[in-house]
């Protein structure tokens, strides 16, 4: 089960795993809200298996895994390579 950031009529096309906890993950979080960027938020928190699923996709445990439509991810990215990646894929 997943908490969705962006309103049930979009379709998401990025995942992020985080943690509120998580200064990146809220940093994270803050860019793709603020550049209207819809995506699928999973809690690690409350999503029982979400942690699981974060390290099976980037074999790592640290956080956010920011998982994208071309099924690219990446483990605590910068805010501009997240910028960069979203443009390489004409999100922005």
């Amino acid at each position: 089960m997943t908490a969705s950031a962006t309103p049930a009529t979009t379709t998401a096309t990025i995942t992020m795993f985080g943690a509120e906890w998580c200064r990146d993950c809220r940093r994270s979080k803050k860019l793709l809200d603020g550049l209207g960027v819809a995506y699928d938020y999973v809690d690690l928190e409350t999503v029982a298996d979400g942690a699981d699923r974060a390290k099976a996709i980037s074999g790592r445990t640290q956080i956010p895994v920011i998982v994208f439509s071309d099924d690219t991810h990446m483990v605590e990215p910068s805010d501009a390579d997240v910028r960069a990646k979203l443009t390489e894929l004409g999100t922005l």
